[in-house]
This record gives structure tokens, C-alpha cells and sequence, in this order.
């Protein structure tokens, strides 16, 4: 079992968050599922029903979360650090939508070179894919 990671900053933070979603399915569930999310609640709040708003932790989370265990194999980041990881979901979804994925594939390939994957597993090509 993995111990927790601590770092003293954001900018120490991001290539493990980063690293965490290796896989380029398990970003793009996150994608989807926030952008889902963030429809569903901006809807419902156009047409003052606050309780959409729940609709943005509740699918986002509630697709990203599974990602980790299905397609990437590890526990989500927030487990360990929430708000960091709500400023990583934030950032890796901008640098997708500004066409940089394969960037953020660079980046998880860097890290688990250098600090190896979470559970001892070795990194392979088709984790940055």
C-alpha cells in the first residue's frame, strides 16, 4: 500500500495529480462528467431550482471516482488532497479543452518514470496514452 504523498505546494502537487490520471480515458471521464455536471447545474440555476446544483459534485465525482478504480487502477487524489485536487481537475480540464492532452500524457509519463506507479505496478507507453 502506497503512503500518502505530501507536498508543500500546488506546483509540487500538479505532475503526481497529474500522474494519477495517466490514462487518457480516465481524463477524459473527468471531462465529461464535470462538463456534464456543470450543464446540469448551470440549467437548473437559470431556472431557480438550487437544487441542481448538486448535480455538479454528484455526476462529476460520481464519474470520475469510478474511472480511478476501473480504468486507471489507483484511489482518486482527493482522497488525500481534496482542494489541490479540485485546482487539478480545474487545470488538466482547461489544458484539454485547449487541445494540450497530450502534454498532460507527457507530464503522468514524466512523474511515473521518476517515482514509479502508485501500488509498485510499472508505468507502461499506453498509461500516458
Amino acid at each position: 500500500m502506497m503512503t500518502k504523498q505530501t507536498y508543500g505546494s500546488f506546483e509540487e502537487f500538479w505532475p503526481y495529480y497529474v500522474a494519477m490520471h495517466s490514462k487518457a480515458a480516465t481524463r477524459w471521464v473527468h471531462l465529461v462528467g464535470s462538463l456534464t455536471g456543470l450543464a446540469i447545474t448551470g440549467y437548473g440555476l437559470a431556472r431557480g431550482r438550487a437544487r441542481y446544483a448538486a448535480a455538479l459534485p454528484l455526476i462529476g465525482y460520481g464519474t470520475a471516482w469510478p474511472a480511478h478504480f476501473l480504468i486507471e487502477g489507483n484511489n482518486p487524489a482527493t482522497f488525500g488532497h481534496p482542494a489541490w485536487s479540485l485546482r487539478g481537475d480545474v487545470k488538466m480540464i482547461a489544458a484539454m479543452l485547449a487541445g494540450r492532452d497530450a502534454e498532460l500524457g507527457e507530464t503522468a509519463a514524466k512523474w511515473l518514470a521518476e517515482n514509479g506507479r502508485p501500488g509498485g505496478r510499472t508505468a507502461t507507453a499506453e498509461d500516458a496514452g
